[in-house]
């Protein structure tokens, strides 16, 4: 059989040298570029980082979609001190995107990357002044080896994504969350097709910051590509207790705000597989989760992050070979 083992994981600020202070405006802030003496940093701990790593060999991802990564060079740097290195995660895709605090999507992965696209020009038809993507939707094809059959090759899609925040208000944010959602729809459709885009292998993925179920805000920015008849939000598989990913304890609110979306035919191809939640590296404050965590793990931090990977399994044996 055929296996690729995905996963989404929002990595909370992994940065090469500093985090930023509480109550900063990175909009103002980086006015001279990000110097020490503006005194917007304050050191950043690699207690943080080796929670994540464990994190990280936990899963044992074949590929791995990341939130909140400073750049390339930060993450290769976290390849090599916490992964084992080069060998274990040889290619690796990232574009510099539109976050002022710098925080990037990228992909690890243990199999070829052979295309990377941005899409982090597109401008926001509300403000035509400002970027749609908070971040970026990077486009990513990774080539599989079939090991039944007839063999050959397949490349499946991802598109990586981490939306809108909503920071300042569900409500307020929404519109924005809204607008990302149905452009990534756009974006699989222009590539895949109108007509059953999801009979193609390709996963919409990442941090979406936000959640399906209606409150006193409103309802969520983000259903128009969740509940899109040509993916499936596997996480849903799980019974409803235990489909929460990230904890706020803002509002003791336990959400799923990361998703792993297979296309139609992904998922059909797995009818029975269950996603995974790693939840070892929340902090203890989270106290829903009653499991075992990595040690070290403290009250608030240290900690893997304030998110939990997501993974899948993909069955890819049914896709038509390439070669």
């Amino acid at each position: 059989m055929t296996t690729l083992r995905l996963a989404t994981f929002n990595v909370e600020n992994l940065f090469a040298r500093w985090r930023f202070k509480d109550g900063l405006d990175p909009a103002t802030a980086n006015s001279r570029g990000w110097i020490v003496d503006q005194m917007c940093f304050e050191e950043l701990g690699m207690d943080d980082k080796a929670i994540t790593g464990a994190a990280v060999r936990e899963i044992e991802a074949d590929v791995l979609c990341l939130e909140e990564v400073e750049n390339v060079d930060t993450l290769k740097h976290f390849r090599a001190q916490a992964l084992g290195g080069r060998s274990r995660y040889p290619y690796v895709a990232g574009v510099d995107g539109n976050d002022p605090r710098l925080i990037d999507v990228a992909v690890l992965s243990k199999l070829p990357i052979t295309r990377i696209r941005s899409h982090q020009h597109l401008m926001d038809p509300a403000s035509p002044t400002e970027p749609l993507f908070s971040r970026d939707c990077l486009e990513v094809d990774i080539e599989v080896g079939l090991e039944t059959g007839q063999g050959g090759t397949t490349v499946v899609t991802l598109f990586v994504n981490h939306f809108k925040s909503m920071r300042g208000g569900r409500a307020q944010t929404r519109g924005k969350r809204e607008r990302q959602a149905q452009k990534v729809l756009d974006i699989v459709t222009d590539r895949f097709g109108q007509q059953a885009p999801g009979e193609h292998p390709f996963v919409v993925l990442g941090d979406l910051n936000d959640y399906l179920d209606p409150d006193g805000d409103g309802g969520s920015g983000i259903d128009r590509i969740v509940t899109w008849d040509q993916v499936e939000n596997v996480v849903a598989r799980l019974p409803q207790d235990e489909q929460w990913t990230h904890y706020w304890d803002g509002g003791e609110e336990y959400r799923q705000l990361d998703y792993l979306l297979p296309s139609a035919s992904l998922a059909r191809a797995a009818p029975e597989v269950l996603p995974e939640i790693l939840r070892k590296g929340m902090p203890l404050r989270a106290v829903k989760y009653t499991g075992p965590r990595f040690p070290g793990v403290g009250p608030n931090k240290p900690k893997a992050s304030d998110h939990c990977p997501v993974v899948f399994d993909l069955n890819l044996d049914l896709l038509q070979t390439t070669a």
